[in-house]
């Protein structure tokens, strides 16, 4: 058995549990593994809907997979990465087969078991109590609810050291997900309109994008007006508040028919179907947000078909990170890519607060400062 190494990591110990920092150890990175000292992570609405348990991840479990850190260590068969490297860290995939081969590892043949199985590709585990009992670990590749998270090269991402490493982590999901549905996905066009139902991290994130991309027309829907009023700091033109408005008619008014594009990252069936009313003639909407498995959605099928419609699934943003990370890094230093407007710290000994927080909409997104 390699060297094993001391951690506190934050604890999952059952369904809807607090988290619980717990003395845990670590092993050594192996093959392609990479060992990173984690700075800080970020906390996604995913972290809560398994403890929560609507995906099936075995628990106790440590969770967070938006890590970010200093490599302390590398495996013998790492070749691009080197101790010392400032590094976020993304989501699980093999690199092997037709999807990650064909650019599009978000949709790996392999995605659920390399992120949600509590366990390696082999079924092993990197991290276990003092006396050896099992913790399911290798969260997103990475279980950064830690200051020490085991990943893999081809899920850590090397990134400039020109920015501070503790506001990067969601950069690896939340952030990356919105983003990436708007400019990878929907491949959002100049001087269209845009919508985002929902006005989360995710939401915004993806309004962000659609600046970038040069829409003309940007919508965010939500029933809060705090996020409501971000939005339109961050570029909305128009921001609806569902309670109070009808959002189908309030859109199909100000876009003159209906939204070239849209967002949706509520997971609710609902409001998936009030964006799909709400497009245009060949309009798409980017589904993100994730309800328990099983969850079931209705539409008018001739509204689809007639409209030309297009509603497309979307994981992770639908890039690679290893360069669409880097990318949006860039955009944040060119001042186009302001998501650190929705960011708010929270100590590691805060992360229940901080999950409290994010469930009641307070805080967009938590980033918990490990070291």
């Amino acid at each position: 058995m390699s060297e094993l190494k001391d951690i506190i990591a934050a604890v999952t110990p059952c369904k809807g549990a607090d988290f619980e920092l717990q003395a845990l150890k670590i092993r050594q990175p192996q093959g392609d593994e990479v060992l990173v000292k984690v700075v800080a992570t970020g906390m996604c609405h995913t972290d809560l809907i398994v403890r929560d348990q609507y995906y099936p991840v075995p628990l106790p479990a440590v969770l967070g997979h938006e890590g970010s850190g200093i490599i302390e260590a590398i495996g013998p068969n790492v070749t691009e990465l080197q101790v010392g490297d400032h590094v976020v860290l993304s989501y699980g995939y093999c690199g092997k087969c037709t999807q990650c081969n064909t650019g599009n590892p978000a949709y790996c043949s392999e995605f659920f078991g390399r992120n949600f199985s509590g366990a390696d590709s082999e079924g092993q585990h990197a991290l276990c109590t003092h006396d050896h009992g099992v913790v399911n670990d290798h969260f997103f590749a990475q279980s950064s609810f830690a200051t020490y998270a085991l990943s893999r090269e081809n899920n850590t991402v090397k990134v400039t050291k020109d920015v501070p490493i503790e506001l990067l982590g969601p950069l690896g999901c939340g952030i990356q997900t919105g983003a990436g549905a708007c400019i990878n996905a929907l491949k959002v066009t100049p001087a269209s309109s845009f919508v985002t139902w929902g006005a989360g991290a995710v939401g915004l994130s993806a309004l962000l994008a659609a600046k970038v991309c040069g829409a003309s027309i940007i919508i965010a829907v939500d029933i809060v007006e705090s996020r409501l009023e971000l939005a339109k700091q961050l570029g909305a033109t128009h921001v609806i508040n569902s309670k109070t408005q009808d959002p189908v008619a309030a859109i199909k008014e100000i876009t003159d028919g209906g939204a070239n594009f849209a967002l949706e990252s509520t997971g609710r069936p609902e409001i998936l179907k009030q964006g799909v009313d709400a497009l245009g003639i060949l309009g798409k909407i980017a589904v993100v947000g994730a309800p328990q498995l099983g969850t079931t959605a209705q539409f008018d099928v001739n509204d689809l078909l007639l409209g030309g419609k297009t509603i497309l699934g979307v994981v992770e943003g639908s890039g690679s990170p290893k360069k669409f990370i880097p990318e949006l890094v860039r955009l944040y230093q060119q001042g186009k890519f302001p998501f650190d407007q929705l960011v708010k710290f929270y100590a590691f000994d805060e992360i229940n607060q901080a999950a409290i927080d994010s469930h009641k909409g307070i805080t967009l997104k938590p980033i918990i400062k490990i070291a």
